[in-house]
């Protein structure tokens, strides 16, 4: 069975091993993705932030306890939304059951827009992106992280096992659905290329500020192996924009 966004993260199993992964100090998210995510923010105080994708609301916790004046988390999981409350709940952070899709955008209400490792379970990026840039405010910031489409445009190389040594890359330019064998399920991701990323970007109305590819760096990383074997090939690809005037 596969599932589709946020539903694989309803089922307990799934949900209690995807901790258990990303809470390793090498991990993708805390080793590669999240420093580089905090470079890209800089400066948050006092500002209101709206994240796309929210999971768990850790992120929103850092995010109030660098500054920031408002924090609000969409997320479809009711496992996610409740563990996001939780950890919100002496905070000034709000957490909306919703999905990044369907959630009604308010006009020029946020200073900044966030979405971690969440945007590549959107099939439509183009409408996504629309909302986001009306929800902003003037100059307002749109930073978010994906899966590297390095990575996503082929999950052959996943047949020899979670911690691949090999990467397939093919099928690269046919953009749409793939089917990831992650965690002991089918996860469904949409798969795109850098280009319609920078051009869905662009043609809703935001400058690109910066393109990151999460190149790893040696003071994140406990061990040199996992240092060295990231080093082989992107797993995080991000962007900082701006909405344009």
């Amino acid at each position: 069975m596969s599932h589709k966004g946020f539903n694989a993260y309803n089922q307990e199993q799934f949900f209690t091993n995807y901790f258990k992964r990303r809470e390793r100090s090498d991990s993708p998210n805390n080793a590669i993705e999240g420093p580089m995510i905090f470079e890209m923010l800089g400066d948050i105080t006092g500002n209101s932030i709206l994240d796309l994708g929210c999971g768990d609301g850790s992120f929103g916790k850092d995010l109030i306890q660098n500054g920031a004046t408002e924090y609000i988390g969409v997320e479809g999981s009711e496992k996610m939304v409740e563990a996001a409350k939780a950890n919100l709940k002496t905070l000034n952070g709000k957490v909306i059951m919703d999905t990044m899709e369907s959630y009604p955008y308010p006009d020029k209400a946020y200073d900044i827009v966030t979405s971690r490792f969440a945007i590549h379970y959107v099939s439509d990026i183009n409408q996504l992106f629309d909302s986001i840039h009306n929800s902003l405010k003037d100059n307002g910031k749109f930073i978010f992280s994906v899966q590297h489409p390095l990575t996503t445009s082929s999950f052959l190389s996943k047949q020899s096992g979670e911690k691949r040594e090999n990467w397939i890359v093919d099928n690269y330019f046919l953009d749409g659905e793939r089917e990831e064998p992650w965690i002991d399920h089918i996860v469904v991701k949409f798969h795109r290329t850098i280009e319609q990323y920078f051009t869905a970007l662009r043609d809703n109305g935001f400058t690109i500020l910066e393109l990151r590819e999460g190149n790893p760096k040696r003071q994140h990383f406990s061990s040199e192996e996992e240092f060295k074997r990231r080093q082989r090939i992107p797993v995080v690809l991000a962007f900082a924009c701006e909405k344009s005037k």
